[in-house]
């Protein structure tokens, strides 16, 4: 009780402190600098409603997204299907699946993105031309985690990512690379994330222009690399009760660097609530969740609801259900 009257104290000494005290705004001017901006919303009910504060946790499916060395952190064999309700009617959908052998993992995941039909406009026509065109994301990831010792996971994940807007098309494909330690005191453990990396990219095909002209060239962007360093542990932990609580800085390149703090509460491993709060973060600020689980004769099954809070463009809600099946290796 100690431990959770401490980590009260500094989660309320830290909120007191002003944004631009806590982190300065160092990476500000690189706001917008970098493409595929679809791979910075975050995947899984569960990890939105800490605030994203994950790398750290990463003990489900949703490590996929967030940690790929989280994989051997748990041992059944399963699948997540994530719906995100994005801002302007547009919908973001996650499906993921991981399979596990000896001290191995493997797991794959799909991210997609999609608008509506939208009319085409030009200078001259600003109702339309008659044409019809679509905005589109899509991901495909490949991951592998292997745990080298009781205490020392790694991870990697391989992503082909390609952006569509109307008849341009973007290509590239990107890595994650994961490290997941437990330092041996009590539950404590952190760890490390390299995001997104890869080369610059830009768009191919080409675009009319007013006057007979046309585009072809484009200028290349690279992807939203970030690097998460993350700490969680269990201040609270028996038979009935858990609480898990989390902080993680992020530095990514295309923005100014931030700080992100987590926990979820739960039940007898049944019933969940969760909240975050993210720090230097312009447009989004807090985040809740809540969750269930389900076991039922052959898996087990965790339905879970996230909702995050942008300042300027409203509320974001997510809901996930992960399955869960028994290893039998």
């Amino acid at each position: 009780m100690k431990k959770f009257l401490h980590i009260l104290f500094l989660f309320s000494l830290i909120s007191s402190v002003s944004h631009s005290q806590l982190i300065p705004n160092l990476g500000g001017q690189r706001t917008g600098t970098s493409s595929f901006q679809f791979l910075k919303i975050g995947q899984g009910a569960r990890a939105v409603g800490m605030g994203e504060t994950f790398v750290a946790v990463s003990d489900d499916i949703s490590s996929l997204y967030y940690n790929p060395a989280g994989l051997v952190e748990f041992k059944d064999n399963g699948i997540i299907i994530n719906h995100t309700q994005w801002f302007v009617d547009t919908r973001i959908e996650y499906l993921g699946g991981v399979y596990h052998f000896k001290n191995n993992a493997i797991g794959v995941s799909v991210t997609s993105l999609r608008t509506d039909d939208m009319k085409v406009t030009t200078e001259l026509q600003p109702f339309g031309t008659g044409e019809y065109f679509r905005y589109s994301d899509l991901a495909i990831g490949l991951s592998y985690a292997r745990q080298m010792t009781s205490q020392f996971s790694f991870g990697v994940t391989v992503k082909y990512i390609e952006e569509t807007l109307g008849a341009l098309k973007m290509r590239t494909v990107v890595g994650d690379i994961a490290t997941y330690y437990k330092t041996g005191l009590g539950t404590s453990r952190f760890a490390v994330v390299i995001s997104n990396f890869g080369a610059q990219s830009s768009p191919s095909g080409s675009v009319d222009l007013i006057g007979g002209r046309t585009a072809e060239s484009f200028q290349k962007f690279p992807p939203p690399t970030l690097f998460k360093v993350g700490f969680a542990m269990e201040p609270l932990l028996n038979t009935n009760n858990r609480i898990t609580t989390s902080i993680q800085l992020n530095s990514p390149n295309d923005n100014a660097e931030n700080l992100s703090l987590g926990a979820e509460y739960a039940w007898k491993e049944m019933l969940f609530f969760r909240a975050g709060y993210k720090f230097n973060v312009d447009s989004e600020n807090f985040s809740l969740g809540a969750g269930f689980k389900v076991p039922i004769s052959f898996a087990k099954a965790n339905f879970d609801y996230g909702f995050s809070n942008f300042r300027y463009l409203g509320p974001v809600h997510r809901l996930s259900l992960t399955v869960l099946f028994p290893n039998l290796r």
